[in-house]
């Protein structure tokens, strides 16, 4: 016969004594009070947690980010745009800048006349450089606000109306540069050209914010040829200005300028700069993309 174990009716009686109606030591009534302190304690806790995130909340803008100070000045970018920020084709081989062209078609896709007719979400603003659209504060029970239009035959013959290839089966490339969106940020002209090069002087009017692209070598100015520039004005008008973040403003098309190659020699590597020009746009060595842009291009014909 197996042989029983003294301490397993003691073990027993301490999980559950009938006699005293006690279980794990203590009786109904001290493992009630036990658990509501625990609630009280950690419902005390989650009140205070709840709390707090409540009150951050009510401090932050629905319409504006609190901190846009990393991200002021805005960046300027271009389509078509590779990972290694070089543009290289043979102008007799669509294979070679199919992929470039494709880019740019789906980037102006929303510059459609067709996405632009809704009356009360855009409106025209002209196609000279004007003064910026103010449509009220970010706080206001305005509600969404009319953007400007922007036609892609402002472009001119990088609209691709004309042109599918957007110059590259011409050997005259032409890339499609924006300033990215921040949310109330102004941009401001340049208030005088002496700390703009020689060749970008002639550029700055009332306005607008001034772009211009030069080789990053000077040695390879003769190599780039001439640079025309398509949109309204030489740059970035301030009527599209501000921009009033995807609540407001989810239909907002900034302004685009096309940028063509007309006579870049051809089968030789010529790194470009291009920059945008203004007293509260600034240059940055650790953000390539802060006021300007670097890109490698090669046009190739054999």
């Amino acid at each position: 016969m197996p042989v029983q174990n003294k301490d397993d009716g003691g073990w027993k009686k301490f999980v559950w004594n009938s006699d005293t109606r006690e279980f794990l030591g203590r009786t109904g009534g001290s493992w009630a009070k036990i658990l509501l302190f625990y609630l009280v304690f950690y419902g005390f806790l989650a009140g205070i947690f709840i709390g707090t995130i409540q009150a951050l909340l009510l401090t932050l803008s629905n319409y504006k980010p609190t901190w846009q100070d990393r991200v002021t000045p805005p960046g300027l970018t271009h389509s078509p745009r590779s990972d290694k920020l070089e543009i290289m084709f043979n102008m007799n081989d669509m294979s070679t800048y199919g992929k470039s062209v494709a880019a740019i078609k789906n980037f102006l896709k929303p510059y459609d006349d067709e996405t632009q007719r809704d009356q009360l979400k855009y409106e025209d603003c002209g196609d000279q450089p004007d003064v910026y659209k103010n449509r009220g504060d970010l706080e206001t029970e305005i509600g969404i606000r009319k953007a400007c239009r922007f036609p892609k035959s402002f472009l001119g013959p990088c609209s691709g109306a004309d042109d599918q290839n957007f110059g590259f089966s011409d050997g005259k490339p032409c890339l499609i540069v924006k300033l990215n969106r921040i949310v109330n940020y102004l941009p401001k002209p340049p208030q005088s050209n002496e700390t703009m090069p020689e060749e970008a002087k002639s550029k700055v009017q009332p306005n607008l914010i001034p772009i211009h692209c030069t080789s990053k070598k000077k040695e390879d100015e003769d190599l780039l040829g001439q640079v025309a520039y398509y949109g309204i004005g030489p740059g970035f008008p301030l009527q599209y200005y501000p921009y009033y973040g995807k609540l407001l403003h989810s239909h907002y098309l900034q302004p685009l300028v096309a940028i063509q190659f007309l006579n870049i020699t051809m089968n030789q590597d010529i790194r470009i700069e291009c920059k945008v020009y203004g007293e509260n746009i600034f240059y940055s060595d650790k953000d390539r993309f802060q006021g300007r842009f670097e890109v490698k291009l090669k046009v190739n014909n054999f």
